[in-house]
């Protein structure tokens, strides 16, 4: 049995928006400044939050959901990862009790899991006491979620941070410190988020941030409460990579268009003995010699005219789907192999065309929050009948153009049960707006795999 006993802590917040990220990768950058090895995690299904802190800390980032992995799954996950750092940093989803219907994969429901320390990030712009109200709200809602203390962000002035102090000694809630505003420390954000860090420079941020944090956040204060944390045991050691045995090359497309993955879901694969190599549609003339293709999610639609102009790169693909190459994509890449992309502007992008459907941008928000696809055949992933559990989070909606379009799934949406159908699955292709981790999705992970292996056997 394997007895994990490293510090760590949760950063939480109200609400989003309230600065939890920038705070959290201020922290782990100071800690690493300070000669600390952090092992910095992100709570719930978010890919590009991971990417700031992996830049932070210098580390692969983990994603911890409890929707996406069995709790039994997350807790080993979790043990079996951070055993190397000295610290765990763990940013939070949302508001601190938030998460999907009955509060799955809340920053509250998984700090209990962990038995970690949270300290609440309070966005405290025109506010005096009631903060303090706030806080101790959030403390007496659930008493199990061990509260340690607050980081007051984009404070005023020094008058308006007394204030604060002054109420919070009243309510016996320690401050760590508080950020005052800075448009210096906002990063850029667009439709989906936060811009991923393959987009910007965010090197001097992160530098800037680290300065702040030193300066205003009381870090020996808050490395004592992750000290506190109680410790926790697994009797599941972590899989053996199969570097010496590889069966099957997989090649990932991995660029500035297609940046949506898991790192921990890519490695599940090369334990089940698959060697991953990288390519980029935007840049690559062709497709690496591999025996499968996996296409992640991402910004297509930001590089919609570049990828729609190398027509080296989508002929190779056109190619490796018509030899039978298994080919699996999510979201972005979903869309990247439809027919045509429709861009914000509503200009139209000639893109893959192995999958008989058009994409398009829309203003609003098409779906977000956990699903569970029922496949409704048999695919490259999974048996007829089987259940996938995954989230789905995009603004571009898919019209067919096919009479006889094959469907992969009946979708579920967790929060509210309405059902639809979605996504393409016919012989060697499945796409879909679907987000997977395969850790949690294993026996899937596996028949995708030998589905590669099958190939390679015929080529």
């Amino acid at each position: 049995m394997s007895v994990c006993k490293i510090p760590r802590i949760i950063i939480a917040a109200a609400h989003s928006g309230s600065g939890k990220t920038t705070i959290t990768m201020g922290i782990i950058a100071a800690l690493k400044k300070q000669g600390f090895k952090v092992q910095a995690y992100k709570i719930g299904p978010d890919y590009i939050d991971p990417g700031y802190h992996k830049i932070a800390s210098g580390k692969i980032v983990h994603n911890l959901d409890t929707w996406l992995l069995s709790e039994t799954e997350l807790e080993d996950f979790f043990i079996n990862s951070s055993q190397s750092s000295d610290i765990a940093i763990v940013e939070g989803v949302m508001g601190l009790y938030d998460g999907g219907k009955n509060g799955i994969s809340s920053t509250a429901e998984i700090a209990k899991k962990l038995k970690a320390t949270v300290v609440l990030v309070l966005d405290v712009k025109s506010m005096g006491d009631s903060a303090a109200a706030i806080a101790l709200g959030f403390k007496n809602y659930d008493p199990s979620v061990n509260i340690g203390g607050v980081i007051l962000n984009r404070v005023g002035s020094l008058s308006h941070e007394t204030i604060i102090r002054h109420a919070m000694e009243k309510i016996k809630i320690p401050v760590l410190g508080a950020i005052y505003r800075d448009a210096g420390l906002v990063i850029p954000e667009r439709h989906l988020g936060l811009v991923p860090t393959t987009e910007n420079e965010i090197g001097k941020i992160v530098d800037k941030i680290a300065s702040f944090v030193q300066d205003r956040i009381d870090l020996p204060q808050m490395i004592d409460l992750a000290k506190q944390s109680l410790p926790l045991s697994t009797s599941h050691p972590e899989p053996k990579f199969l570097e010496d045995s590889y069966e099957v090359t997989i090649g990932v497309a991995c660029d500035e268009a297609f940046s949506f993955y898991y790192e921990e879901s890519l490695k599940v694969l090369e334990t089940l003995g698959a060697k991953i190599v990288y390519f980029s549609p935007l840049q690559d003339s062709q497709i690496p010699e591999v025996d499968g293709l996996i296409f992640g999610g991402g910004f297509p639609e930001m590089f919609a005219q570049q990828l729609a102009n190398n027509q080296k790169m989508k002929q190779s693909i056109q190619a490796a789907s018509k030899s039978g190459m298994p080919i699996y994509a999510e979201c972005g890449g979903f869309m990247y192999l439809t027919a045509s992309l429709c861009d914000f502007s509503n200009g139209i992008h000639p893109m893959v065309n192995i999958i008989p459907a058009r994409c398009k941008l829309n203003t609003k928000l098409q779906t977000v929050g956990y699903v569970e696809a029922k496949s409704l055949n048999d695919n490259i992933l999974a048996n007829k009948g089987d259940l996938l559990r995954g989230h789905e989070f995009h603004f571009s909606s898919t019209e067919p153009i096919d009479d006889n379009f094959a469907w992969a799934f009946e979708m579920k949406k967790v929060r509210t049960g309405i059902q639809y159908k979605a996504g393409y699955a016919k012989d060697n292709i499945l796409a879909s707006y679907l987000h997977l981790h395969f850790i949690g999705n294993r026996q899937f992970a596996k028949k995708f795999v030998l589905q590669c292996k099958e190939f390679a056997s015929k080529s």
